[in-house]
């Protein structure tokens, strides 16, 4: 493969490789996964990733999205966390992903004229010296308002909601898109890499040590063994069931918690910054996107299906209840255009529990061994995620990782060198290839320097280089891309992981459905029955998801979304 392509064409031969055997496994596609396999590739390890569905279909497509510190850890105390994931924020913003992750500033509404500002002060004080230690000058420093200027920053607050405000920094990111530009970044130094392929079965010695897996190409149904003698579990939520296949006792155990989030169209709340609003459980973001909101989260103990959480009537009032204790005019259900639910990978110290003080669990990452050759990894936050990679392959290499330290951290990802440059010549770019600098821009900050493969493309097939029609904000291109480099197998990959149409327009992306479908069909070879399946299953999956929406109780609100739409087993 070359220029970091995950071809969805090339599956058979990518699992003949890992047939041939690997120096490390990593089971799960989400971030940690994609960073360790990036981690372990740029040392020089033959290493295969598999996900059993697409990249970052789990956790790591339904975050906050934002890439922080964690205020809220510092106020707990826990200053190594905050001063870890304050350094990682500095470096992707200035070094690693540029083109992926963005300052941001919040307004944090103050109520109380002493208190409230002082210790504020002081908390957020003590976060930007940690911050401009770790990264000089990566983002502003903490700045304070009046109520007036409060309101002249989002004009949209109640005034009765603050006396004043302070506006800090943080970061945000597309975390779906992280996770597929990782992915290809660990494919560009070496690494195999497939998407809807599941672990079934380890297999081990008669001393307990797993030495392989058997996976299965979900596709196809056909299986192949993979020998490997360390095998890194990193599976989040679903990390007791994986570390099972192994026959194994020990390991890690952890709590699901169930977090959601809406999105209001951008011209609802007027303002030019986010918002951080304090609630009696845990914080409330809204946070500002280029043509929408995102506002959340819950924080809720989960038991339902792990592989389809949904957001049901009693989370979204929650939400929306919160956002509207400082908003003047007031949000309402008919405002939602689009919601996603996520479960967090709470790590519990030797125990269940019974999960009922989830916020009160600390989301700091462990790296265990579950039994010889099987290493398993859980906890931790998007922020760290090159951390917990570090931590997970030192932690398999053992003694050797001094011989082989990590790269990660002076390595760029796909996209990012030369990014800048080519923001400052977007409007020459647009000129040349006979686009709009809002494209030209879209592109840059969604694929970085990469945009000139798009080019490329389009060159060789001016159709590409049309809007899509439904969804005129992204290009033909962009699907198209999204299977030869990015490894999408279905529309749902296209529609809810490549672009993010599921939750971006009110219609959940159905007024693109047919023609993403065309593009596809065409580069996949989809016949006619296997297009129109494709669109069947999307649209059972949006249909059920809207319906889920209206219900107050999780049970029946995951009766409702169960599986439909699926479109492989699991």
């Amino acid at each position: 493969m070359t220029l970091a392509q995950v071809d969805s064409r090339n599956r058979t031969a990518t699992f003949e490789a890992m047939s041939e055997g690997v120096d490390i496994l990593v089971i799960g596609g989400g971030v940690t996964g994609a960073g360790i396999a990036y981690d372990a590739a740029l040392r020089g390890l033959k290493v295969a990733i598999v996900e059993a569905q697409d990249w970052s279909s789990g956790t790591s497509s339904r975050s906050s999205k934002l890439v922080h510190g964690g205020l809220r850890y510092l106020y707990q105390m826990n200053f190594k966390l905050v001063h870890e994931a304050l350094t990682e924020r500095g470096l992707l913003l200035e070094h690693t992903a540029p083109h992926l992750v963005k300052k941001m500033p919040l307004l944090w509404p103050f109520k109380q004229r002493v208190i409230e500002r002082t210790y504020s002060t002081a908390g957020v004080g003590l976060y930007d010296a940690m911050a401009q230690v770790a990264h000089r000058g990566s983002v502003p420093i903490q700045k304070h308002l009046t109520r007036e200027g409060a309101l002249k920053t989002v004009p949209d607050l109640r005034k009765d909601a603050l006396i004043g405000a302070m506006v800090y920094y943080d970061a945000r990111v597309d975390d779906s898109r992280l996770v597929i530009n990782l992915v290809r970044s660990a494919v560009e130094y070496g690494a195999l890499a497939v998407n809807r392929a599941q672990v079934t079965t380890m297999s081990r010695m008669d001393s307990g040590r797993v030495t392989g897996a058997t996976v299965r190409d979900l596709e196809t149904g056909k299986e192949y063994e993979v020998s490997a003698p360390t095998i890194i579990n990193a599976t989040g939520v679903w990390t007791e069931d994986v570390q099972d296949l192994a026959q194994t006792d020990g390991g890690l155990k952890v709590l699901a918690s169930k977090g959601i989030h809406i999105v209001v169209p951008k011209d609802r709340i007027k303002g030019s910054t986010g918002m951080f609003v304090r609630t009696e459980k845990s914080v409330l973001f809204i946070i500002p996107w280029k043509r929408y909101w995102i506002i959340g989260t819950t924080d809720t103990k989960y038991t339902e299906d792990f592989r389809h959480p949904v957001a049901n009537k009693t989370d979204i009032d929650y939400v929306l209840d919160h956002a509207n204790e400082v908003l003047q005019n007031p949000l309402t259900m008919d405002d939602v255009i689009g919601t996603y639910a996520g479960l967090r990978p709470l790590l519990q110290p030797g125990t269940k529990g019974d999960g009922s003080q989830s916020t009160k669990v600390s989301r700091e990452h462990t790296v265990t061994e579950a039994a010889p050759g099987l290493v398993v990894i859980a906890g931790g936050k998007l922020t760290t995620y090159r951390v917990m990679a570090e931590d997970a392959v030192d932690f398999a290499l053992g003694d050797m990782a001094k011989s082989r330290p990590s790269l990660t951290a002076s390595t760029p990802l796909r996209g990012a060198a030369g990014y800048r440059a080519l923001w400052n010549q977007r409007e020459r770019l647009a000129r040349e290839n006979n686009l709009s600098v809002d494209h030209i821009e879209d592109l840059l900050d969604r694929y970085g320097s990469d945009i000139m493969i798009l080019f490329d493309m389009m060159n060789a097939d001016e159709s590409l280089r049309g809007e899509l029609a439904g969804a005129p904000e992204y290009l033909r291109a962009e699907v198209a891309f999204g299977v030869t480099h990015e490894g999408a197998l279905h529309l749902e990959d296209t529609m809810c992981h490549r672009t993010r149409l599921t939750y971006e327009h009110r219609d959940r992306g159905l007024s693109a459905v047919e023609e993403c479908a065309d593009i596809m069909a065409e580069i996949l070879g989809w016949d006619a029955e296997k297009r129109q399946k494709e669109i069947d299953a999307y649209t059972a999956r949006c249909e059920s998801e809207e319906k889920a929406m209206f219900v107050t109780d999780e049970s029946e609100a995951q009766a409702i979304r169960d599986h439909h739409g699926d479109v492989t087993p699991m």
